[in-house]
């Protein structure tokens, strides 16, 4: 099938049933004109990202900018927000495929954030098809049927949808305009807009965003102007979009006011992206012989650094009227272990706990059947509030030095080695294979978590501080030396669930490539792009 395709646009990509809808004209337009706008701007802002981890690397450590006082010290708060975003207590996650768009928006969740990004591995077919979805999700036309029969479709009352776009570091392969490759995030942004933006503000909810990975408020200055240019490309009031920003990078953490002030007429509030956060702080440090965090499952909200970064949120969020939004909960039912199921249920129960005593106004779950508990912990502390913004938090004055105390640094283990590994192999094979959100030794695991277990591995290995418990030295050796062992434990496990291994020899070796070459790739996901259709 044919497109017909504005000036400039080149598509390198099959054109299957329903994507001539999508891939119109006058929306391929759109994502041309914002391409030619801002892709200098992007560019650059890239850029500065290489140049600052360079300072990193050679020592210097991140802190408030001095240029932007004003700004932290100013008066001001975010633009009113709409009353489908006034209550937000629980929100769920999930990629854009089409049983998953249902059942998160069936699930009583005030809000799914559907993900174009980490949750999803984004081979053509599925971002584009994912248009398609939530296309007709928006228009309650979706449904679904499995192959035993069963159908989904949409309840009478649905979860406000949000919409989560790539990052600025991610670009789309298969689209160029004037020979220069288009960023996904323009492209995911600019297709759904186009199609779905009216057609939400009539049904009276949205378009509303999540932005994910920025590294600074120039970069969240940068989705402001899109979205000044695309709602006067398409008619609409500026201000009408809404977005809520991931607070998911340990730079981010030093301009949260800034990021707020910068998106203020577009602003939703900000959400404590915590496994992207981990997986930043280890990839700025990296090369610091200083720094080295224990085992991933040590590495809880708890823990100094990861206390700091998620009460200043609060604080933050709270004196701009802006909402503050929990991170995810990881752990997910197990339906076939009756005790670890509750053992599971309770973790849930006391992130909500303690995120909702703190003062967020809601917070992320992974799966359906935890929303109901989600729900009821912050009932228990905002009753029939829709937020909490008058916690303000003036007990909560951190320093850098708070959001950099890297703690706790022990325990290093077999297991815990181990466990990076077998997460980090079976989370590739399945994104190989088309799948980005995958359930593995009972949490939700995404690109983020997979990240964590490459960069850990990667640092221990390099680190004078990456010693086991019993005494061992993490060593290119003793990786290689587990990598068929773990290998061999999740074909087993992807085998019993029946299904194909096809990918998973192709994992181990990306993954043992990525731990132990001598260069840090700086996402796993820029090399698996390139090398999947």
């Amino acid at each position: 099938m044919s497109l017909n395709l504005p000036a400039g646009i080149e598509i390198n990509a099959p054109i299957h049933p329903g994507f001539e809808q999508i891939l119109s004209t006058e929306a391929l337009a759109l994502v041309a004109r914002l391409h030619r706008a801002f892709e200098p701007q992007r560019k650059a802002l890239l850029a500065a990202r290489v140049a600052r981890q360079a300072r990193i690397d050679a020592g210097e450590m991140p802190d408030f900018l001095p240029d932007t006082q004003f700004i932290r010290d100013g008066q001001w708060h975010i633009a009113p927000l709409p009353k489908a975003l006034e209550c937000r207590r629980t929100e769920i996650t999930g990629p854009v495929e089409r049983k998953m768009i249902i059942n998160a928006l069936n699930s009583g969740a005030d809000s799914y954030m559907t993900d174009f990004e980490d949750s999803n591995s984004p081979n053509w077919f599925n971002q584009i098809q994912g248009q398609i979805n939530l296309f007709d999700a928006i228009r309650r036309t979706i449904s679904f049927k499995n192959e035993a029969g069963k159908e989904y479709r949409l309840n009478d009352k649905t979860a406000t949808l949000q919409v989560r776009p790539r990052g600025w570091h991610l670009d789309e392969k298969h689209v160029r305009v004037d020979g220069q490759r288009v960023s996904g995030g323009i492209f995911d942004f600019a297709l759904f807009m186009f199609h779905n933006a009216k057609e939400q503000i009539a049904r009276g909810a949205g378009p509303f965003f999540y932005l994910p990975k920025m590294e600074s408020h120039l970069e969240a200055r940068l989705w402001n102007d899109i979205f000044c240019m695309a709602q006067d490309e398409l008619g609409l009031p500026r201000g009408t979009i809404k977005a809520t920003v991931l607070i998911e990078t340990i730079l981010a953490a030093f301009e949260m006011e800034e990021i707020l002030f910068e998106l203020r007429e577009h602003s939703a509030g900000l959400n404590a992206g915590r496994w992207d956060y981990i997986f930043s702080c280890i990839k700025k440090f990296k090369s610091n012989k200083d720094f080295c965090l224990a085992n991933r499952g040590s590495i809880t909200m708890t823990v100094p650094f990861m206390r700091s970064y998620a009460l200043s949120l609060v604080k933050a969020c709270h004196k701009r009227g802006a909402p503050a939004i929990g991170g995810m909960a990881a752990l997910i039912p197990i339906k076939n272990d009756p005790a670890a199921n509750e053992k599971a249920l309770a973790g849930v129960r006391a992130d909500k706990t303690r995120d909702a005593t703190d003062g967020f106004d809601g917070g992320w779950v992974a799966h359906p059947g935890l929303v109901p508990i989600a729900h009821e912990e912050f009932v228990k502390v905002l009753g029939d509030r829709p937020n909490q913004w008058d916690k303000q938090r003036p007990d909560v004055n951190f320093t850098a030095a708070d959001l950099l105390n890297f703690q706790p640094e022990q325990p290093i283990t077999e297991a815990g080695l181990r466990n990076n590994i077998n997460v980090g192999i079976h989370y590739l094979g399945s994104w190989l294979a088309g799948n980005g959100c995958v359930p593995i030794h009972n949490l939700m695991e995404d690109a983020a978590t997979a990240e964590i277990s490459r960069s850990q591995v990667w640092q221990w290995v390099r680190s004078p501080k990456g010693v086991l418990d019993d005494g061992r030295k993490v060593d290119a050796a003793l990786v290689r030396g587990l990598i068929p062992e773990e290998l061999a434990k999740v074909k087993a496990t992807v085998i019993a669930q029946g299904e194909d291994t096809a990918s998973y020899d192709q994992a181990a070796g990306i993954f043992e490539q990525m731990s132990l070459s001598e260069e840090y790739p700086e996402f796993l996901t820029l090399p698996l792009y390139e090398a999947m259709a």
